[in-house]
């Protein structure tokens, strides 16, 4: 009988195998001669096909199906780059240089938990796979096929969560947040800065999609959308927007307007 680990490339099974082995996405990517990129390609596309939300799990579930024993630090060995501790990067900006939105902190600027990057402060979070893909087994596609696929779902998911705040709809737009973002601020506090941030700029006039990437920051990346728009208060803003898969859906844990 087919199962769904019957969907699993052998290079997908070839990298799980790397982590029951103890290591993570750089390591796995040294030892195979390949990006930590590449590496990351193949652990989110056997989650999806395996309808986990993390490499782990899936690598639990292929050593279930070939048998053996698991090795020690299969059980809470970290993922990725990302070190124990790093804890959240935070920066705000001057509000006549630029107006942002992040998750943390007590200032004006909302501040996310996440890494430097790009001269941005963003989230570098994992990309849990969808649960609904374990109801079937997944078609046979490419990892370049399926990083357009996300790419073009993250940047409608960017675009309606700008739409919200274009509408003043707090809650709606912090409903469309993800957790990280939720565990550091609270409804109140993001209608409170957003209240003052945004209402100021007026109407968006245009708004046009210029960057839409893939960030290959440590455990395993996340997607960041850029859209330059044009308010009615007469100014030209770059809209900057980082999402993460979680739950089946992309989440924003980082905005900035400048």
């Amino acid at each position: 009988m087919t199962t769904v680990l019957d969907t699993l490339t052998e290079k997908e099974k070839q990298t799980l195998r790397l982590i029951l082995r103890g290591h993570d996405a750089k390591s796995s990517a040294q030892e195979l001669g390949l990006s930590v990129h590449t590496v990351n390609e193949r652990l989110r596309d056997a989650r999806r096909k395996l309808g986990v939300t993390s490499s782990r799990e899936a690598a639990r579930r292929l050593l279930a199906e070939e048998g053996g024993e698991p090795p020690e630090s299969l059980g809470d060995k970290a993922l990725g780059d990302a070190a124990e501790g790093s804890g959240a990067a935070e920066a705000a900006a001057s509000a006549t240089q630029r107006r942002a939105w992040f998750g943390l902190g007590p200032g004006l600027a909302l501040t996310l938990a996440g890494v430097l990057a790009m001269s941005l402060i963003l989230a570098a979070l994992f990309l849990p796979a969808s649960p609904l893909s374990v109801l079937a087994p997944a078609p046979v596609v490419s990892a370049a096929a399926t990083a357009e696929a996300d790419a073009v779902a993250a940047a409608r998911a960017a675009e309606a969560f700008l739409m919200l705040i274009d509408e003043s709809r707090w809650a709606d737009s912090y409903a469309a947040t993800g957790t990280q973002f939720r565990k550091l601020n609270s409804l109140a506090r993001w209608t409170e800065v957003s209240e003052k941030v945004r209402p100021p700029l007026g109407k968006v006039l245009t708004r046009n999609l210029v960057t839409n990437e893939f960030v290959p920051a440590p455990p395993e990346g996340y997607q960041l959308v850029k859209f330059a728009s044009s308010y009615a208060d007469g100014t030209n803003q770059v809209e900057s927007v980082s999402l993460e898969w979680e739950d089946g859906a992309w989440r924003v844990v980082g905005i900035v307007i400048g």
